[in-house]
């Protein structure tokens, strides 16, 4: 179905119009962007050639970073291009292709978050029975659902918007496609649709959000029943764990769960959940997670001998 609309591009104003704001940004976003991919094609190797990172876990973990990449670099890429060479315009096709991509990985990042607190909760709370409830075939459906569950959620997204008619002004008020940037463009009212935008994407991250918070309650509530030395590990796995959720899901539903209106402040916080958050996951995991941290460095001396 062809979108009934005369706009062949959009112009995208970016963070700044200041040519020295740009260039500083750039060299910024791009040092973000580096240690983003480095940091978490790490954890992906070094889970894929450890001998010691077997559990589910580490495979959900190389998972998710995966997607930071892949979510980062379609929004990174052409934010670093823009700031440096000045070319803010977008293919309306492109516009398209960057929101389905965004929102498949951030999706897909959101139900994995759930699949990892569930995880969690198996192995502190029924540690006799995790290798049963967690086993192969059960991850890889976990998995793949995560996967279908961002894919449906990107299609949705997607199609509200494909089809709508632009037909007069193109120049949208951000550094990326997003919804409610491009909802202020259509020449038709969008109520409906931007209720629709906020049943699925806001009610998503609020309901989500909502379960991790009970789960990791549950699991905290647990930790009593441990010895000191279950309950140390415990809590620095969860710390973690939690500490991704709320960096993860506090923009995510203030940007998404609400009226589908745009703020002075959207721009900063996208900044943090597009850029910021997916350089801090490897950082976040490795920190405080021992077995993760020595796991490198014998990937670290398996190279350098």
């Amino acid at each position: 179905m062809e979108p009934r609309n005369n706009i062949t591009y959009f112009v995208l104003l970016g963070l700044t119009q200041d040519g020295k704001e740009q260039k500083v940004l750039s060299i910024m976003f791009l040092l973000f962007y580096i240690l983003t991919v480095v940091g978490n094609l790490l954890i992906v190797v070094t889970i894929a050639v450890s001998k010691t990172l077997g559990s589910p876990m580490y495979l959900f973990l190389a998972n998710l970073s995966f997607m930071d990449v892949i979510y980062s670099s379609c929004i990174s890429l052409r934010l670093i291009s823009d700031l440096l060479f000045g070319e803010n315009t977008i293919s309306f096709q492109s516009c398209m292709t960057q929101l389905f991509t965004e929102h498949l990985f951030g999706g897909s990042e959101v139900f994995l978050l759930l699949v990892m607190a569930y995880d969690r909760y198996v192995a502190i709370c029924k540690p006799l029975h995790y290798l049963v409830v967690m086993r192969p075939k059960v991850c890889v459906v976990l998995l793949v659902g995560s996967w279908v569950g961002g894919f449906l959620h990107s299609v949705i997204q997607v199609s509200m918007i494909y089809s709508l008619p632009f037909c007069g002004p193109n120049v949208i008020d951000h550094y990326f496609c997003d919804m409610y940037p491009l909802l202020k463009l259509v020449c038709t009212d969008t109520y409906v649709i931007g209720l629709l935008v906020v049943a699925n994407g806001g009610m998503i991250c609020t309901t989500v959000f909502v379960l991790l918070l009970i789960s990791y309650g549950v699991i905290l509530h647990s930790l009593k029943n441990l010895s000191p030395e279950g309950r140390r590990k415990a809590l620095q796995t969860c710390g973690s764990h939690i500490t991704v959720v709320i960096f993860f899901f506090v923009p995510c539903i203030f940007m998404y769960a609400r009226p589908a209106k745009t703020f002075p402040i959207d721009k900063s916080l996208s900044v943090f959940y597009t850029v910021i958050t997916p350089m801090l996951n490897p950082l976040i995991y490795t920190l405080r997670n021992s077995e993760m941290t020595i796991a490198i460095k014998q990937l670290w001396r398996r190279m350098v001998t």
